[in-house]
């Protein structure tokens, strides 16, 4: 696939930023463009919304409602929260490439909030049954497995080119933000106003949400093919290749014929897939271990939940900084995460458990963003929707799986050896993708897209 002339002109409608002042500096790209600024709030709200959820319920489950099979509750909780994005990805995708991006974020965050007034409605009084919370994970769940794919295919829409890699380095910060707002309210929420009260915070948070985005303007763009809706947020991405450096293809292809021309994309896919089968086992892992370990209760959680989130957003700032190629800095990211997932079932400590989440929060986000916005200047525009639909299910398929096994692992292994298992596990992973730096330099033709981005050592 050849690469576009470099003096292509850009669409007249693209969002362009004011320039900066005169021997002054620039403002934060979330000030500078609205429309940009209104929807990554949207997102920090949604994932808040999530995250505080999934943390209050966690512990919920753990210290509240179950007394024998905590770990197997706990770990089926989690796996619910996941499994919607996996399921759901052919769905997604087909969404986000024939609805206007805007409304698929707004229906998106409205029907979320819906769902939790309905569960806090329900839950008022006497404690809600598992299966009611079981079912209002899945829906919220479901419902941001459209909000977060539809976000990060809408970033050329939103942004220039030049500042794709900072948009993404924002909206990725919102997984880190929503970490500190889940890990500073869920278990505090929860320990003082229950389910109830957890459930109508939610409501709140995704209700603002959907009128951030209604409120937002996207890139005018033509007919979203199969809708005839010209206008409401477009579908920048079928007119052009905005943000990929690719030339646009005539339409969305599978998966499978996509990732066939971008081998080094589909190493690293595999690697992180893998990678997750053991760093997601975290959020089962952190209420167990408040628990059984250190014998904390909701404010314990909620400074572990905060110091993972703090690393991240630190990491998803920080992270276009890293020296190398991003397989090579991925690799040395995943293997000092492997450290400190490892660390705590060495020592028993508060401190030290702290230490390392916030440690391997920072390996996380800073990994995100280098590699997220790799994909985005690498993937043609026509086939991002799908992409990162189907990215989504592919890293998310190792989520419901370590959920449920660390899970039923919780409730015969100590919290500690968790641990241990988890840092071991990462090793493959990292040194997998270690490996395909090397394969990726010698094996990719001169001139094709994984050559000249994930070759980069920007």
């Amino acid at each position: 696939m050849s690469r576009p002339a470099a003096s292509a002109p850009a669409p007249p409608s693209a969002p362009s930023s004011p320039p900066a002042p005169a021997g002054g500096r620039r403002a934060p790209l979330v000030l500078r463009n609205r429309a940009f600024g209104a929807v990554w709030l949207g997102q920090v709200l949604t994932q808040a919304a999530v995250r505080m959820f999934q943390v209050g319920v966690s512990w919920w489950l753990v210290a509240h409602a179950v007394r024998d099979g905590a770990g197997v509750a706990s770990g089926l909780f989690m796996a619910a929260c996941t499994l919607p994005a996996v399921v759901l990805a052919p769905v997604v995708a087909r969404a986000l490439a024939r609805f206007a991006h805007r409304s698929v974020l707004r229906n998106s965050a409205a029907l979320a909030g819906g769902v939790a007034l309905a569960l806090a409605a329900w839950a008022y009084g006497d404690g809600p049954p598992l299966p009611t919370v079981y079912g209002a994970a899945l829906a919220l769940a479901a419902c941001q497995a459209f909000f977060d794919p539809c976000l990060t295919t809408s970033v050329p829409e939103l942004v220039d080119d030049a500042d794709i890699e900072t948009a993404t380095g924002f909206e990725l910060s919102t997984q880190s933000l929503a970490g500190l707002g889940g890990a500073l309210l869920g278990a505090l929420t929860v320990d003082r106003a229950g389910v109830p009260g957890l459930a109508a915070g939610c409501a709140v948070a995704y209700l603002g949400a959907a009128l951030l985005v209604a409120g937002a303007r996207f890139r005018a763009a033509g007919p979203v093919p199969g809708t005839g809706d010209a206008g409401d947020g477009g579908d920048a991405g079928q007119a052009g290749d905005a943000g990929s450096g690719l030339p646009a293809a005539a339409g969305p292809r599978p998966l499978r014929s996509l990732l066939g021309e971008l081998p080094a994309v589909r190493r690293i896919l595999v690697c992180f897939t893998a990678a997750n089968l053991f760093t997601a086992a975290v959020f089962v892992v952190i209420p167990l271990y408040t628990r059984a370990v250190l014998d904390g209760g909701g404010a314990t959680v909620a400074l572990l939940e905060a110091s993972l989130g703090a690393g991240a957003l630190v990491g998803a700032f920080t992270g276009s900084r890293l020296p190398g190629r991003p397989t090579v800095a991925g690799a040395y990211c995943l293997g000092l995460m492997a450290l400190a997932l490892a660390l705590p079932g060495l020592f028993a400590h508060r401190a030290v458990f702290a230490a390392c989440l916030a440690v391997s929060g920072w390996c996380a986000g800073a990994v995100s963003v280098r590699f997220v916005a790799l994909f985005q200047r690498s993937v043609p525009a026509a086939d991002k929707p799908g992409f990162f639909a189907a990215m989504q299910a592919v890293l998310g398929s190792a989520l419901p799986v370590a959920s449920l096994v660390f899970g039923s692992a919780g409730d015969f292994l100590s919290p500690r050896t968790l641990c241990l298992v988890q840092g071991l596990g990462l090793l493959p992973a990292a040194c997998a993708l270690a490996l395909s730096a090397g394969t990726a330099a010698r094996g990719t033709p001169a001139g094709h897209p994984d050559t000249e981005r994930i070759g980069d050592p920007r």
